[in-house]
Formats: C-alpha cells, sequence, structure tokens
C-alpha cells in the first residue's frame, strides 16, 4: 500500500538518500518541479527509476496546466495560459471544445510518454480579476463555461489515459491574497460561494478524479482554511457534492497552511479533515521529521481513491510524435493559436 506523503525531489537525478525516504511506506508520490527537468532523456530516466524503488510503483505528479505554469518545457508543447481557452470560447464555443481536448490530450500524451502520471489540473477557479496568482491561470469568469472547458480538457487527459485534480476547492479566484505568501480570506457567504465558485466541482460530478482544497479561510463557513477543515472537505466537498475521489492537501509548505501549527500539526490536520495525501516541498528536513513522527492508517475507501489517480493503460505504443491523434492535437491547437 502507498502512502499519503507526496515529497519533492532535489535536482535531476536521486540521491542514495531520496531513495531510502521514496521506499519509506507513508511516501506514496513524488511531485516534480522544473527544478527536476533537464531534457526529454533525462526525465525518463529519473521516472523509471521512480517507478522501479515500490510495488506498486509510486504515483509521479507535476503541476503542469500550461501559461505560467509548466513545470517542463524544452522539448515539450508549449501549453498556452488557460485564459486563452476561454476567450476562444467567446468568438467560437465548438472550436473552443475542440482545442481544450487536444490540449488536454498533448499536456497527458506528453507527460506519460515521458513517465509521468498526474498533472494537478485543471484550474477551476472563476476569472473573477481579484487573485494575481490565479489571474491568467482561470479558464473564466462563468463557471458554467469553466465547466464546459474543463470537461473538454479532462476528456483530453482521459484519451491518454490520465486523471485530473481539480483545484483550488471551493475556489481561489475572489481572495485577493497569494497563499503562497499569506492566508487568503474570503468572506462571501456559503450560498454564494456554492452558487458561483464550488459550482463546477457539483456540475463535474464523477468525472472528476481528485480535488485540491484552497489554503483560503472562508471565514462565514470555517475559521480554518478548507485544506484543513472537515466542513469543506467532509460535508460539502463529499457529502452534499457527492465527491467520491481523492483529495490531495495544497502545499503544506506555503504561507496560507501556517494556521494550522508546525509541519506535523498541519499534516496531521489536513489528513483528519478528509485530505487523502498531502504535500510537502522544499522542507526535506520536514519530511524526514514527518516520516519518522507520523501515525496514520489508511482510511474506509482510500484504496479505491489511490486508484481514481493512477494512470490508466499503457501509452506511446508508436513513438509519440508519429502518432496520429497526436499530430492532430498539435494541429488544432497551432490553429487556435493564429485565431
Amino acid at each position: 500500500m502507498l502512502g499519503p506523503l507526496v515529497v519533492d525531489l532535489q535536482g535531476v537525478s536521486l540521491t542514495q538518500h531520496e531513495r531510502g525516504r521514496l521506499r519509506h511506506p507513508l511516501v506514496g508520490q513524488v511531485v516534480l518541479f522544473s527544478r527536476n527537468y533537464q531534457s526529454p532523456e533525462q526525465l525518463s530516466e529519473l521516472t523509471r527509476e521512480i517507478h522501479a524503488l515500490r510495488d506498486p510503483p509510486l504515483n509521479i505528479c507535476v503541476d503542469h496546466e500550461g501559461g505560467r505554469v509548466q513545470r517542463f518545457r524544452d522539448g515539450f508543447s508549449p501549453i498556452p495560459r488557460m485564459s486563452q481557452l476561454g476567450e476562444l470560447w467567446d468568438r467560437d464555443v465548438l472550436a473552443a471544445c475542440r482545442t481544450a481536448v487536444s490540449i488536454g490530450y498533448l499536456i497527458a500524451g506528453e507527460l506519460r510518454d515521458l513517465g509521468v502520471d498526474l498533472t494537478f489540473a485543471p484550474v477551476l477557479d472563476l476569472a473573477w480579476g481579484r487573485s494575481a496568482v490565479i489571474g491568467d491561470r482561470a479558464l473564466h469568469a462563468d463557471p458554467r463555461v469553466v465547466s464546459m472547458l474543463a470537461a473538454n480538457l479532462m476528456h483530453g487527459f482521459s484519451l491518454a489515459g490520465m486523471a485530473n485534480c481539480g483545484k483550488h476547492f471551493p475556489g481561489h479566484g475572489w481572495a485577493e491574497a497569494d497563499s503562497h505568501h499569506e492566508v487568503p480570506v474570503d468572506s462571501r457567504p456559503l450560498q454564494t460561494i456554492l452558487a458561483q465558485d464550488a459550482a463546477p466541482y457539483g456540475w463535474l460530478g464523477v468525472s472528476l478524479a481528485s480535488v485540491m482544497p484552497a489554503h483560503v479561510v472562508y471565514h462565514q463557513v470555517d475559521a480554518l482554511p478548507a485544506g484543513f477543515s472537515r466542513r469543506w472537505i467532509g460535508e460539502i466537498l463529499r457529502r452534499d457534492l457527492g465527491f467520491g475521489g481523492a483529495v490531495f492537501s495544497d502545499d503544506l509548505s506555503m504561507a496560507g497552511s501556517f494556521v494550522a501549527g508546525d509541519l506535523g500539526a498541519r499534516a496531521q490536520a489536513a489528513l483528519q479533515a478528509g485530505c487523502d495525501f498531502i504535500l510537502v516541498c522544499n522542507d526535506p528536513e520536514g519530511v524526514d521529521r514527518l516520516l519518522a513522527e507520523l501515525r496514520w492508517q489508511p482510511g474506509d475507501g482510500f484504496a479505491q481513491r489511490l486508484a481514481r489517480i493512477a494512470p490508466r493503460g499503457s501509452f506511446a505504443q508508436r513513438p509519440l510524435r508519429d502518432d496520429p491523434a497526436y499530430l492532430a492535437a498539435r494541429r488544432d491547437l497551432d490553429q487556435a493559436s493564429r485565431t
């Protein structure tokens, strides 16, 4: 059984200490960053070695949304900012849907071709024009448009056998502060948030394989950020919206999580609130302390939720860039970029 911790690496190859850390039963997934990428060949070797460490293999994740959040660039298709899909929707709905499928297929296909299993996408936050950290990562201001474009992006992911992760529940588009550096606050009432920002999570239903809550405090709902809130995760997301997939915490090294205490307290609070997986990045010493101190037992349904985010089937039976579906997706993206 894989564990709940999602940990990062320092460089483009594994150190001996990192190999030992990744073999620890509390670790279940690895998240990669730009510092872990040098070339397609290097990434393929790194993911091969990570997968070989455990049986079942560790899941390998990345933030690869497109636009300014695309961790790997040289050797990968340049993915446009997601707001461009929303702009295309306003001109041509069908073209936007087709392009979203193609973008999803390119993202997932190129990642899976080199051994990456999951990207933390799509962003479901609304484009309120208030949050700089979200900004052009948001698809649109209308939750119905966000839901439709996200559904098409996720269809593209699924064609390449990749699951998805909708973020940042219930919505980070209204709160202005950047949760990487401070604690954002959204003081709107629950019904307003449910009718607007959280609406895509209900509309997308079972097609969402996983969700990442926001490090945002919604004062009229709970004093804790959503990622530490049993009300947001257990009551609203799981019970009221019927979500049955996996829940990832956002990075517990971000300042928006510090209200829950030290790293050990943050980890325990996120798990107790209902997170299945907890991300700890840029703090290797903290990860080692957690591995020594954290007490965890998989809850009911954990294995099934883990299976929801696992890659599906084999991929790239032929060289990816010779695959007709891949070539068609590239043409769709090139066409969209010219309109």
